[in-house]
């Protein structure tokens, strides 16, 4: 019988290929970044917990609280408040991360933001220490993709002010995601309704759960709809 039975698989395999493929391997997804990213991690409902949820994949997340993109001490640094050094080696698909927001609102005092800016990421998008990770993190094999900041809806927020900053440096980045190919710019900056306080935490600054969750909706549509046409 078990001989008969292992002849009829093998002769439908034969005559019908798909018949027995295997599924298909979860996607391999490296999180990396700062407070936006690690945000409600303990209670697994991070923006990573969102992406793994909605493609249901398998995510590293890396990130860190108060990470910066230029940031010089080694030992610390080393530790993840250093973004690029938030890295680990692995078989990835993809990283997602996102940087910059310490860097500018909190790294530059609100008093050299456009010398900061251009640290960051060059007006033409083809320079500065955030394409230098990108195409680093590229050589890798894995896809990329950075994910923008929420906007502060208007209502008492510490960093109303630096919307122009933020402004800049999404069009600073897609100018980036033009040029270096598997980079994928994902902005948040249109989910925020002006006056709706719920897509933030009480600091009006980090995300609240239904932020975090949304943000990683958005993200894991980008994936799907760039694995779609591969």
């Amino acid at each position: 019988m078990r001989r008969y039975l292992l002849a009829l698989v093998t002769a439908v395999s034969v005559m019908f290929p798909n018949t027995f493929t295997q599924a298909a391997e979860p996607l391999r997804i490296l999180a990396m970044g700062d407070s936006m990213m690690a945000s409600h991690r303990l209670s697994r409902r991070a923006v990573s917990h969102s992406i793994a949820r909605a493609l249901g994949a398998k995510v590293t997340d890396q990130s860190v609280m108060g990470a910066r993109i230029i940031y010089r001490l080694p030992i610390t640094g080393a530790m993840g408040l250093n973004i690029g050094r938030q890295y680990r080696k692995g078989d990835w698909d993809w990283i997602v991360l996102n940087g910059g927001g310490n860097d500018l609102w909190l790294g530059c005092g609100c008093s050299r933001c456009h010398r900061r800016m251009d640290q960051l990421v060059t007006k033409k998008g083809n320079g500065g220490e955030i394409a230098k990770l990108i195409v680093k993190l590229r050589k890798t094999g894995a896809k990329v993709a950075y994910v923008g900041y929420l906007r502060s809806p208007g209502a008492g927020s510490p960093i109303e002010h630096c919307r122009d900053d933020g402004d800049e440096l999404e069009r600073r980045l897609k100018r980036l995601a033009g040029l270096v190919d598997g980079f994928y710019y994902v902005s948040v900056a249109d989910l925020v309704p002006h006056g709706d306080m719920s897509f933030h935490a009480l600091d009006m600054i980090h995300p609240s759960l239904k932020g975090s969750r949304v943000i990683g909706q958005r993200v894991a549509a980008t994936i799907k709809a760039v694995e779609a046409r591969r």
